[in-house]
Parts: structure tokens; sequence; C-alpha cells
């Protein structure tokens, strides 16, 4: 039977575009990103925090950020409730 592993992106900001091949050997990359200098890497969920952490220690790579999706609830239903929206004037008077 077949199972999905659990994967996470990682975002590596890079200094130039030679890192781009080194990076495949952590990960999968679906996204280069040569003008802007950024990769988007896929990495399996258990393997998360060992990877990003070497990959940062590599020479041309300035930072890595770890993607929040997964922990993002799809409903945005408590959006209100933690405080990342705030009503304005102009919405009270609708």
């Amino acid at each position: 039977m077949f199972e999905l592993t659990p994967r996470r992106s990682l975002v590596v900001y890079t200094n130039g575009n030679r890192v781009i091949r080194a990076l495949r050997h952590y990960g999968q990359i679906e996204y280069i990103s040569r003008r802007m200098h950024y990769v988007i890497l896929y990495v399996n969920q258990n393997d998360i925090e060992k990877v990003s952490e070497k990959i940062g220690h590599l020479r041309a790579v300035r930072k890595v950020d770890i993607s929040a999706r997964p922990d993002l609830d799809p409903t945005l239903a408590d959006l209100e409730l933690t405080g990342v929206y705030q009503l304005h004037d102009e919405d009270e008077k609708k």
C-alpha cells in the first residue's frame, strides 16, 4: 500500500545561483527564482529542523524560512479572535 509522507516547504534565500545544485541533495526543488534569488524546496516533515539548519550553514545561503501553511487554519474563522484582522472605521460603517 502507498503511504504519503508529510512534507513542508522551505524558502531558501540565496546570494547566487550556484548553490541551487547543492540544494538538490536536501530535498525536492519545486520553484527557482533566479532573478529574486530564492528557491522553494520540499522536505520531509520529520527532518525539517535538521535540514533547515544544514542549509542555513551553506556559504551562499542568506536565510531559510519554514512555511507556516500546515499550521494555518484553512477556514479563517478565528482571525478576529487572534487579532490578525482589526476592524477600521470604514468597516464599522457598513
